[in-house]
């Protein structure tokens, strides 16, 4: 059985890394399927989870310090100016959440509080969804 678990952890991990680039992915209802089966593996599956998000962003905001420097659209561009990389804590966001870390990189925002803001967005946004779950399952 923990054989299982594990494999599904792994399956999660992947799921979560993949969700946090520009291809297509389903972290949330990953991480419910697994936390629907194994509801004893909350901290660990909460943990992997955020760490693969986060770390599927932060392989997107390196692309972005690569990128060729061109105009920014200039709505992203005074968010970025006003809020700094706190605005990576929307980064879990469908359809704008994808490009966040991008811009952030392509802007050379500070890593280490780019990181920070990243992981805390897509912690917060993991927990919310196990947290809902157990509400619905008692």
């Amino acid at each position: 059985m923990m054989d299982t678990a594990a494999l599904a952890l792994a399956g999660l991990a992947a799921s979560a890394f993949l969700s946090a680039t520009l291809l297509p992915g389903n972290s949330e209802l990953a991480l419910t399927a697994f936390l629907y089966k194994w509801p004893d593996w909350l901290w660990p599956a909460l943990l992997l989870a955020t760490l693969a998000n986060t770390a599927g962003s932060v392989s997107s905001l390196w692309l972005g310090r690569l990128a060729p420097r061109k105009e920014l659209s200039p709505r992203i561009a005074r968010w970025f100016e006003r809020f700094g990389p706190a605005t990576l804590l929307l980064a879990w966001v469908p359809l704008i959440g994808d490009a966040l870390p991008l811009a952030a990189g392509w802007l050379r925002l500070p890593l280490l509080p780019s990181v920070l803001w990243l992981t805390a967005g897509k912690g917060l946004r993991y927990a919310a969804i196990a947290l809902t779950l157990q509400v619905l399952t008692r």
